[in-house]
């Protein structure tokens, strides 16, 4: 058969016939150009996937570095809503002081789930984690601080008094005359 002929007759409508059988030497004997290197398509495939982990490694370190840093926003946000609330015990300022209180109370409950994503071999998630923890804590101690402001938080010696037991009579008076 001819090169580059139709092969007729087989079921297919087109189809070429590729096959070298010609006495042209053969291109192997050839040299590559500068910087073309014959590598197996295996070796290329696990360079490749290596490179793909790496990058997908470093994604999930840097994602993990951004859920460890978002609860300063938080605590800069709150700080101006508490600060914003004022000093006096009324419904705004409570609410906004409990909420102070539980956002961080309920990050520090979930730390494993929030970093679950991002778990990998290749991932230290140590650092990440202990700034989130830090700036939680932070975050809770605002709200601790905010307590003690609006004098919810029994500090003082007169926030004890009814539990104090009476003090002892140290005199006592009596006499006179009974009247029957």
């Amino acid at each position: 058969m001819d090169k580059g002929k139709a092969v007729m007759g087989t079921g297919r409508r087109w189809a070429v016939d590729f096959s070298d059988q010609s006495t042209v030497p053969s291109t192997r004997d050839i040299l590559d150009p500068p910087g073309f290197s014959r590598a197996s398509p295996e070796q290329d495939d696990s360079a490749t996937s290596r490179q793909k982990k790496d990058a997908e490694a470093n994604w999930k370190l840097q994602k993990a570095w951004e859920v460890a840093q978002s609860p300063f926003k938080n605590l800069m946000m709150m700080g101006f809503m508490m600060w914003m609330a004022g000093n006096t015990v009324h419904l705004f300022s409570i609410g906004i002081t409990f909420s102070a209180l539980w956002q961080p109370l309920s990050a520090l409950q979930s730390v494993g789930k929030i970093f679950e994503p991002f778990k990998d071999n290749k991932v230290e998630l140590l650092m990440p984690k202990l700034v989130f923890l830090a700036l939680n804590l932070g975050g809770l101690a605002l709200g601790i601080w905010k307590l003690n402001t609006l004098g919810l938080l029994p500090t003082h010696a007169s926030d004890w008094v009814s539990s104090l037991p009476p003090p002892q009579e140290i005199e006592h008076s009596g006499g006179g005359y009974v009247f029957h």
